[in-house]
């Protein structure tokens, strides 16, 4: 099989916003007592978070993560999760019928965002609170001092304000499993105050909209249009939320629900252009896709109700997941003009990249590997190849690229990569990369995820699928050229 890119620097889509490359941890299962939290644990430090996890959080170069939901948030009293922890109620949680400790909060959690190199995006609870109870949280995190939340803060140990940037308005209120879900119209009023007041006690943070849950809903487009057009002079982003599963074995289907993604971004693109246009506004509402991942393995894992951090949501991933959370990313930058904050749902062990062992060990989840290799080298301009390519059809559509690409620019230091998935599962593919105007680039590094049977996965002591090194590419003039094995995930990086 024979394929072709054309890269040139006029091609740019757009600058890469690093927070593209963004995570979740929610209060969810295992995902903070056992995972990011777990006093006692033989690399846990002085407050109970463990370094294992951190040093692979580090390793992904994460540089912001959304937090504490998700479904959590539309039940969440904040206020449980500060001041001394021998004084914080036990509560019902209703989202996933556990009982929330609320041993670890808003404190306990930036300061693990600062020990693993990282920012807070912070959800405020619309569902069961309100405006405000937002803008106290504000207060409480980001006013210096004077005040009774920002004093109350420091009598909690944290003089200095940990200054939160990013804020969600709230987390799928258009679901009938939220609590608190509401119309557009209710969402939109609720929202619009919440962002107002938020705003005027802390100027300068930016508040994402919460678009709808996903595109399958049935208020889908109308959600986005009618809460735009009450909130919209107040926010600064509207959110998506996208989960893949292959639920059929159908491995040439699955991957191309990329296309599916390419739609949904583009639907909401235009419902924002839209509303910008029926104001006669020269404000340009973004995208934060704070809800994306792979989800369908753990799906009806049994769990006792009312217990304390249960194994919940943990998908143990295969070869055939990585590939296509590499072909997500890279569909999320080939909008990066537009989508400038995503967040791989979640970060350890509740659908996570990162998997842990309460009490023991860590390893990282074929998914891993895809991520790291996006968030560390794609960075800069993301760039459109023209591509030349063959194509299939699968069961729910057609013309599909066996060849899924991007290429970032980094002009600062003279990089760029390009990645790549070979979506065949038994052709190889010799792709021919015309560099046109990259004169003295040459490939320094050639990286792929290869070999592996779709479903292949990794577990503690035995990682199968991982990365390995590969002989440099030739390049002959402008023209580089490179064997992407079949059924395999790429990365070429070059240097001027």
């Amino acid at each position: 099989m024979k394929a072709k890119i054309t890269l040139a620097k006029e091609f740019r889509i757009g600058e890469i916003d690093k927070r593209v490359y963004g995570s979740f941890i929610e209060h969810l299962g295992r995902a903070v007592y056992g995972g990011i939290y777990e006093p006692g644990h033989p690399t846990a430090d002085e407050n109970g978070l463990r370094q294992d996890v951190i040093d692979l959080v580090k390793k992904l170069n994460v540089p912001v993560v959304r937090y504490p939901g998700g479904n959590f948030v539309s039940g969440y009293n904040w206020e449980d999760g500060v001041g001394p922890v021998e004084n914080r109620p036990k509560r019902l949680e209703l989202a996933w019928g556990t009982t929330e400790p609320n041993e670890f909060g808003t404190n306990e959690f930036l300061d693990w965002c600062k020990k693993a190199n990282t920012e807070c995006m912070m959800a405020v609870n619309l569902g069961t609170r309100g405006p405000e109870e937002a803008r106290n949280l504000v207060e409480y995190c980001n006013h210096p001092s004077g005040t009774y939340w920002s004093d109350l803060r420091r009598s909690h140990g944290v003089e200095n304000p940990h200054n939160i940037k990013l804020w969600c308005l709230g987390n799928e209120m258009d679901g009938g499993w939220q609590m608190g879900a509401k119309t557009a119209v209710e969402y939109g009023r609720t929202a619009l105050e919440a962002s107002k007041l938020m705003k005027w006690t802390s100027p300068g943070i930016e508040t994402v909209l919460c678009g709808s849950s996903s595109r399958n809903m049935s208020t889908f487009g109308k959600w986005e249009a009618e809460s735009l057009d009450i909130a919209y002079d107040s926010i600064d982003y509207v959110s998506l939320h996208q989960y893949y599963g292959n639920h059929d074995g159908d491995t040439m289907n699955f991957l191309a629900l990329t296309m599916q993604l390419e739609d949904f971004i583009y639907s909401i693109i235009c419902t924002c252009d839209y509303i910008k246009a029926r104001k006669r506004s020269k404000k340009t509402i973004n995208l934060s896709f704070d809800e994306w991942n792979v989800w369908y393995h753990s799906n009806g894992a049994k769990f006792e109700k009312w217990s304390v951090a249960p194994k919940l949501l943990e998908d143990i991933y295969n070869f055939e997941d990585a590939l296509l959370v590499g072909s997500m990313l890279i569909t999320l930058l080939r909008h990066c003009d537009r989508v400038k904050i995503a967040c791989l749902a979640q970060l350890v062990n509740v659908i996570a990249p990162i998997f842990t062992e309460t009490g023991g060990g860590v390893f990282e989840q074929t998914t891993y590997f895809p991520f790291m290799h996006l968030s560390n080298y794609g960075r800069g301009s993301a760039l459109l190849p023209l591509v030349d390519c063959p194509k299939y059809d699968s069961k729910d559509f057609t013309d599909v690229p066996y060849l899924d690409t991007i290429a970032t620019y980094d002009e600062e230091n003279d990089e760029m990569a390009i990645f790549c998935v070979n979506k065949s599962m038994d052709e190889s593919m010799v792709l021919d990369v015309n560099l046109m105007d990259f004169d003295g680039y040459k490939p320094c590094e050639f990286i792929s995820m290869d070999g592996c049977h779709k479903n292949d996965e990794n577990t503690f002591g035995d990682i199968k699928v991982k990365p390995h090194s590969n002989p440099v590419p030739a390049i002959d003039g402008t023209t580089l050229t490179v064997e992407l094995k079949p059924f395999s995930w790429n990365v070429i990086r070059l240097k001027k």
